[in-house]
């Protein structure tokens, strides 16, 4: 049996899917042959199209409230702000869940009180791919969807404006 992903497996993905249904199922389970190939993960491959916006610390945040409560995901939220992590989300907009993305933008103007660079990269790798980058006081919720990764830059990232898609990066060092 194969159970193929986009992106990388272990990355909010079907990995943890596999192994929760190992660990509650019969104790044989546990003794199977599985195997975890690594794949490019969404917000790496979202990051190298823009340039290198996850060049410093960074976070990782599935914005789902499918399977916990949006309390936690605006707690990490804050946090990460709080921490000036550069940030990636997955799953920010679907049709199920249209409003919890503008609850997002809400809560990162709030916390970061700023016009930090935001990268909707949608469809990355494919003939559909977009990258669109705007400040966070433009960033609009229609702008993702299921198929968007969204990329928040950290308070020392920086976008160098070009011909077409701008490159985005946030320097290796932070002062101290």
């Amino acid at each position: 049996v194969v159970v193929v992903s986009s992106g990388d497996p272990g990355v909010f993905a079907m990995a943890s899917a596999v192994f929760e249904a190992m660990e509650a199922g019969p104790a044989p389970w546990r003794d199977l042959d599985v195997r975890v190939l690594p794949g490019i993960t969404a917000m790496l491959a979202a990051a190298a199209r823009a340039g290198a916006p996850l060049g410093h610390d960074f976070c990782a945040i599935n914005l789902s409230d499918n399977l916990k409560p949006f309390a936690l995901i605006e707690k990490r939220l804050r946090l990460a702000a709080e921490a000036d992590f550069a940030m990636a989300f997955y799953n920010p907009r679907s049709r199920a869940r249209p409003d919890g993305f503008a609850r997002v933008l809400e809560v990162l103007r709030a916390a970061c009180g700023d016009a930090r660079p935001v990268i909707f990269a949608r469809a990355v790798t494919t003939p559909d791919e977009d990258i669109r980058v705007v400040p966070l006081t433009e960033a609009r919720p229609e702008m993702a969807d299921m198929r968007t990764v969204v990329l928040v830059g950290s308070s020392l990232t920086r976008v160098i404006a070009r011909a077409g898609v701008p490159f985005v990066y946030t320097p290796r060092s932070a002062p101290a």
